[in-house]
């Protein structure tokens, strides 16, 4: 026997709190009503006949195997996505892969509340970030000025090339008590293609001195923030930038890659041949 059509079997799934679609483990109270497991977490009855809820969760098995059947919107779809997807795969998808999810002006420690979709985030960086540079080219040279500022700053730049746009964080904090680091990492801004498709290459070279980092640029959905506290990132301390900064400024050599490795690149060779030179912007001198 065939199943109804998807758009009715959807009609079954919906949580009558959030209106969102609940999926596997779909809860119930025990006269049958269904529940998402945020919304189950926030109250004591069932919104639909008060009863209340005991200790034990109740399961709905025969749904949660009905719903391997069913294509489920992006909860993002009201924004323009047009993706459906088996419940498995909704998930990932909204919290790593969608365009149309709300995202937060990535500046990193900006007090800016803007928020808006992945489409729009440059557009909000050129309108109300007009102090940061944007540069064209696979290489260029990020200069970070006044490094010897105290308390914690931000550097920012735009990179733009292979059609698409990263920008690039300085940042100088505490993460120990008297023990400043610097912390340099790459983030790719919108775009159909995925960080994986391509790679950073950051290196400090002055004094006859020369400090390298090649990784994958992180998503803005996990933002820098998320490189920083891993230290997935260029790290080093003030002691460090001492010996390649030149009067308090701080040149870091930064070359984008199409590919998911560094291109086989020897990591003994100096890039030597910058199309682009520019100053970062200075954000939040002390917060």
């Amino acid at each position: 026997m065939d199943l109804p059509s998807n758009d009715i079997l959807l009609a079954l799934f919906e949580c009558p709190v959030c209106f969102e679609y609940v999926l596997p483990p779909i809860l119930q109270c025990e006269n049958g009503h269904l529940i998402c497991k945020n919304c189950r977490g926030m109250i004591t009855s069932c919104p639909s006949c008060r009863v209340l809820f005991g200790p034990n969760n109740i399961r709905n098995l025969i749904l949660e195997k009905l719903s391997s059947k069913v294509r489920f919107p992006c909860k993002y779809s009201s924004n323009g996505c047009l993706e459906v997807f088996y419940h498995k795969e909704k998930t990932e998808h909204e919290e790593t892969k969608c365009l149309f999810k709300p995202f937060l002006c990535p500046c990193p420690g900006s007090s800016c509340k803007w928020s808006g979709s992945m489409d729009q985030v440059m557009g909000h960086l050129m309108t109300s970030h007009k102090s940061i540079t944007t540069l064209e080219g696979e290489d260029i040279v990020f200069l970070a000025t006044d490094i010897n500022l105290s308390g914690a700053v931000d550097w920012v730049m735009i990179q733009s090339c292979f059609n698409h746009h990263f920008m690039l964080v300085l940042e100088k904090a505490e993460k120990y008590s008297s023990h400043q680091q610097f912390f340099a990492a790459v983030v790719l801004i919108g775009g159909e293609k995925t960080p994986d498709q391509f790679t950073y290459r950051l290196e400090l070279n002055a004094h006859k001195r020369r400090l390298l980092w090649e990784a994958q640029p992180r998503s803005i959905s996990d933002g820098v923030q998320s490189a920083i506290s891993n230290s997935d990132c260029l790290v080093f301390d003030a002691a460090i930038a001492h010996h390649f900064s030149d009067g308090g400024n701080l040149g870091i050599n930064v070359t984008i890659q199409q590919g998911s490795t560094p291109g086989g690149r020897d990591n003994t060779h100096i890039i030597s041949n910058h199309s682009a030179f520019g100053n970062s912007s200075l954000l939040n001198n002390q917060f």
